[in-house]
């Protein structure tokens, strides 16, 4: 399964934007409303729960100055990652786009679509905010 966010623009130069989302505390200003729990686990990972749904483990996979970042599920029972896809556009601003793929089975898949593609809708939106 894979949804993309919409493409957002943010003012703030690439590297600066790539190295607010390599720090995995800033995710907590990202999340959505209904976030139920946030909690940092190291250097690279963290967990959140939204209200309804199972908490879920992202751990940072991969890191691609200033362009590229690979967050990942930390458990394989749910094997799935989220890319942040960032453009420079001029000194100042960038884009960034959010690419979430999952290997689900057809009922699972149907389940979740809805409110990944919605929450992930929600972070990129919310870092047009940063």
């Amino acid at each position: 399964m894979n949804l993309q966010s919409p493409k957002v623009t943010v003012e703030k130069s690439a590297q600066e934007l790539f190295d607010l989302l390599t720090d995995v505390k800033n995710f907590e200003r990202l999340m959505p409303e209904n976030i139920a729990k946030f909690e940092v686990i190291g250097n690279d990972s963290f967990i959140f729960g939204l209200k309804g749904m199972p908490e879920i483990h992202l751990k940072m996979k991969e890191k691609v100055a200033p362009n590229k970042i690979v967050m990942g599920a930390a458990s394989d029972k749910l094997p799935f990652s989220l890319v942040a896809n960032i453009d420079a556009i001029a000194e100042g601003s960038s884009a960034v786009q959010l690419d979430f793929e999952g290997d689900f089975n057809p009922m699972m898949a149907m389940m979740v679509k809805g409110p990944i593609g919605k929450f992930i809708e929600t972070l990129a939106v919310n870092m047009g905010k940063f």
